[in-house]
């Protein structure tokens, strides 16, 4: 079975992704926002790798790398965070993915992640819930929309988005 048959929503976040990062602490108040570029890249049937860049108005230009396998239907962070991520069987609609990482420098820090891809595979929006200590820490809500399937123009000298 090919990946797009075992995992056709995953596998539709295949390209490059352009969208806002907005995050909140647990009161709700706003507490940072920046634009983002997401290079999300299926290298084989079994290794998945994703850049996120992230850009702020100040100027500053954060880039993190995560690389995965891909196992038994998930894909599985091994780097600076252990996580996985797979689709929700139980939405029957096919627009749900699910994520749990933790950092290895944080240990009492968790995170919970649900993505939502629109009908078209045009969109998506995304929620994080962090958790330090056993207690809600903050949201991030990350609206995105799909750029297009060559990422390799991307990764040197990034960009930010003309959102």
């Amino acid at each position: 079975m090919s990946l797009k048959e075992s995992m056709p929503i995953i596998s539709s976040s295949n390209g490059v992704w352009e969208g806002w990062y907005r995050h909140y602490d647990a009161n709700g108040d706003k507490i940072d926002e920046h634009t983002s570029r997401l290079l999300c890249r299926f290298l084989d049937e079994h290794t998945y790798h994703q850049t996120n860049q992230y850009f702020w108005k100040d100027g500053t230009i954060e880039i993190k790398d995560f690389p995965t396998r891909i196992e038994d239907g998930k894909l599985i962070f091994y780097t600076h965070i252990d996580g996985w991520a797979a689709e929700v069987p139980l939405d029957t609609f096919n627009r749900t993915i699910m994520l749990n990482w933790t950092r290895h420098n944080e240990p009492d820090l968790y995170l919970y992640e649900m993505i939502q891809h629109s009908d078209c595979r045009k969109f998506r929006s995304r929620v994080w819930q962090w958790f330090k200590g056993g207690r809600l820490w903050k949201r991030t809500l990350i609206d995105e929309h799909f750029v297009e399937l060559d990422w390799s123009k991307y990764e040197e000298n990034p960009q930010a988005p003309n959102l």
